[in-house]
């Protein structure tokens, strides 16, 4: 039964019931208990009332509507008189009230002594039973006629209830993609608003999700655009070439274009994979210091012909974070070739893995390029941003890319002046608890 509505009324309906029995039980074993003391009370009268009564010999009586049975004793125990010589009572019991089970059932019995002989009074339990039980159901009567009416009531007030949750249900399924506009939240129940209240967040987010999305898109066709439309002149010029060497020239220039577009292409994916909905990848134990040793082989060559001095400044072999490693490698492969690109021949690019503060596992790259103005610093993490006085070719989205990575994990970028000349880029995890390094689900 997955209708709340149906729960709630069946709900109801049982506790009713339910309650509805217990006083049926309580009225019940109330009329019992006062059918008992009348009734008790009339044994009693009725002895008493038979004390001066001088009885015939016994006579045999065979009706069977009367509801008491007279017996007559001696004090020697002699039976004296009985009115239901067929009835199965036993024999003289001890004087006042006693309850009494026979092969016909049970027996409320008083006897009382009255000079020369003992007067014993009997009634069958089931007497009493059936008069509680007509009592406890004229009492009774009224709720079990009234049950039905009683139900569809329920029905009604439920589903009026209820009606908030279907006109939610309505509102929320006429949003489409182009309507994402917050739910109203007049008229809406107390109990219902937290839910109301995490739509509205679902439907804004949703809405900056697709606003970004559509600007991704409109950013990424604009920056293709232009590789694209060099590679279709080379191509032309190619084709037109008068000699060998246009030729080779425009080949050469056409397979640049190829590599800047095929770049931006794989920066794009790179992006779009560390969206937050996009990324399904478990969290593990990574050493930062393995990631950095990696990074600095692959960029080695790149730094070798441009005369950089390029190494480590500091390595904390032991610190280690909960991440992604591919995506942080991405992070610090995109900071380093930054660095070894705009940082010119004979200059030093520095890494760094170490403990910053507030324990705070960091990576760190250093370079003596031409850094960025402070007033740009807040501009370089858009995405296809790049700097008015930048002469380098690129994408814009090294440090895009870089951004999201950092958001995913938790951690924060900033941007600092070198120590003489230059830029360093820090990247600040958050701190990490002393576990075991091995893996763990993320």
């Amino acid at each position: 039964m997955r209708s709340i509505r149906r729960r709630l009324i069946a709900a109801l309906l049982a506790t009713i019931a339910g309650a509805v029995g217990a006083g049926a039980y309580a009225t019940y074993s109330a009329a019992r208990f006062e059918v008992d003391a009348l009734l008790d009370y009339q044994l009693r009268q009725f002895a008493l009332s038979l004390g001066d009564q001088a009885y015939p010999p016994p006579v045999r009586q065979d009706r069977d509507d009367l509801d008491f049975v007279i017996q007559v004793w001696s004090p020697e125990g002699v039976q004296l008189y009985f009115s239901h010589p067929h009835r199965s009572l036993p024999g003289l019991v001890g004087n006042g009230y006693a309850t009494v089970e026979t092969r016909e059932g049970a027996w409320r019995v008083f006897a009382l002594p009255l000079g020369r002989q003992v007067i014993q009074v009997a009634q069958p339990m089931r007497v009493r039973n059936k008069l509680a039980l007509q009592a406890a159901s004229r009492v009774l009567a009224p709720f079990v006629v009234l049950f039905p009416v009683l139900s569809l009531a329920i029905w009604f007030i439920v589903g009026r209830g209820l009606a908030p949750l279907r006109r939610l249900a309505l509102a929320v399924a006429a949003r489409t993609p182009q309507s994402l506009t917050p739910l109203a939240e007049a008229r809406i129940p107390d109990e219902a608003l937290p839910l109301v209240h995490s739509l509205n967040d679902l439907l804004t987010r949703l809405s900056e999700a697709l606003a970004a999305q559509r600007a991704f898109i409109a950013d990424a066709a604009h920056e293709l655009r232009t590789p694209i439309a060099a590679m279709q002149l080379q191509t032309d010029l190619a084709e037109h070439a008068g000699t060998a060497d246009e030729r080779a020239a425009a080949m050469e220039d056409l397979k640049a274009g190829v590599r800047r577009a095929a770049r931006a292409v794989q920066q794009l994916l790179t992006l779009a994979r560390q969206e937050p909905d996009a990324v399904s990848v478990p969290l593990t134990r990574v050493v930062l210091a393995d990631i950095a040793r990696q990074v600095v082989a692959e960029h080695a060559g790149l730094a070798a012909r441009k005369s950089i001095d390029f190494g480590f400044a500091e390595v904390d072999a032991d610190l280690s974070v909960t991440g992604d490693p591919g995506a942080l490698h991405t992070l610090l492969a995109n900071l380093v070739d930054n660095a070894v690109h705009y940082t010119p021949q004979g200059g030093v690019v520095d890494v760094s893995v170490r403990l910053g503060e507030a324990g705070r596992p960091c990576l760190e790259v250093a370079d003596t390029g031409p850094g960025i103005p402070a007033d740009e610093r807040s501009r370089v993490f858009d995405r296809f941003y790049r700097g008015l006085e930048t002469a380098e070719a690129g994408t814009g989205l090294g440090l895009a890319i870089v951004r999201a990575i950092a958001d995913r994990h938790g951690a924060t970028v900033t941007l600092a002046d070198g120590v003489e000349t230059g830029l360093c880029v820090r990247v600040a995890f958050p701190a990490q608890r002393q576990q075991d390094t091995g893996p763990s689900g993320g």
